[in-house]
């Protein structure tokens, strides 16, 4: 009895297309436009928000935080998805409301 392996020709596109499968999606996001370097530094910004919270230097993690949350605030509104607007609208101003806090007390 002889194994042999036969290399695939078929493209995975090819074989969604033959199951005519819901199961399997694209992904739907933008790549290459404003939105998506928008995020990406967005989020950079909220990483490094989190390393200067977990070295505990405030009020530099919350500055900085802001920035990454007002990115995916500018994010959601590109997008109109009303969660992401409202989660970082609210965030934004939490993190404002203690930047304020800080200087003006």
């Amino acid at each position: 009895m002889e194994n042999n392996i036969t290399p695939i020709k078929e493209k995975l596109d090819e074989k969604i297309k033959k199951l005519n499968s819901s199961r399997v999606f694209k992904k739907v996001t933008p790549k290459g436009d404003l939105s998506w370097y928008v995020k990406w530094a967005a989020s950079a910004f909220l990483i490094v928000g989190m390393i200067l919270a977990s070295a505990n230097l405030y009020p530099y993690n919350i500055m900085v935080a802001s920035v990454g949350v007002l990115g995916w605030l500018i994010v959601g509104m590109l997008w109109h998805d009303r969660a992401l607007i409202v989660l970082n609208a609210v965030s934004l101003a939490i993190y404002l409301m203690g930047v304020v806090g800080y200087y003006f007390q």
